[in-house]
């Protein structure tokens, strides 16, 4: 849903920033690696100190890149596959860094080991949810599933906790517990697109394979 409607929205809300960088020829992939620099620095000088609210103002304002940067390659009519593999490359390490800084700040100053391995759970099934379509796509199954809980919706979910649970050092009272909360939103939502993707993988190939038995070599299937 976040996929398909935000992403949309905030698209054309970017495309003048996009173009202004365009004329003042920045790169696309300029702007995908200085993303991700913004976001690593963010989640790992702040979150493992517990500065939850200004580690995301900073994440929010880099993790943006990710829509201007494929908005410059479109207007510049320039998309390629390196762009492609660069920027979705570059997103597993972001996502990495967000989830292992929260992991950091539990395993240290947080002292709960039971959140820290939710969150490095977190991070693990991200990885794995990504791979499982990226694999399935390369042995040219179409994967088509939208999952409960795909990339946007972890990052709005995390990024939105973390960044209230911070107003607890402002004074807010019991707002921090809205971070472990959507931790553990995160890693069911998490295991279940895991499982949902493994379901529709093993269907496809089934499928896939049992087309090809009916196809008589050298010939079209009748």
């Amino acid at each position: 849903m976040l996929n398909k409607y935000a992403r949309a929205f905030f698209t054309r809300v970017l495309t003048p920033f996009a173009a202004l960088l365009i004329r003042l020829g920045v790169s696309p992939d300029a702007v995908t690696l200085v993303g991700t620099g913004g976001v690593i620095t963010g989640a790992l000088v702040f979150y493992p100190r517990g500065e939850f609210f200004w580690g995301t103002v900073v994440i929010t304002l880099f993790v943006f890149s990710d829509l201007v940067d494929g908005n410059m390659a479109r207007q510049l009519g320039r998309s390629s596959r390196w762009g492609a593999f660069l920027d979705s490359t570059l997103d597993r390490v972001a996502d990495g860094a967000i989830f292992g800084g929260l992991a950091l700040w539990y395993a240290g100053r947080g002292d709960d080991n039971v959140l820290c391995a939710v969150t490095i759970f977190c991070l693990a099934s991200g990885q794995v949810v990504s791979y499982t379509k990226a694999r399935g796509e390369a042995i040219g199954l179409p994967v088509n599933v939208n999952g409960l809980v795909e990339r946007a919706e972890r990052l709005v979910i995390s990024l939105v906790a973390c960044g209230f649970s911070g107003l607890h050092k402002f004074g807010v009272p019991h707002i921090d517990i809205l971070l472990p909360i959507a931790l553990w939103i995160v890693a069911v939502g998490s295991a279940v697109t895991l499982a949902q993707r493994v379901v529709t993988v093993r269907r496809e190939a089934a499928e896939a394979d049992a087309e090809e038995r009916t196809v008589p070599q050298g010939g079209e299937a009748r």
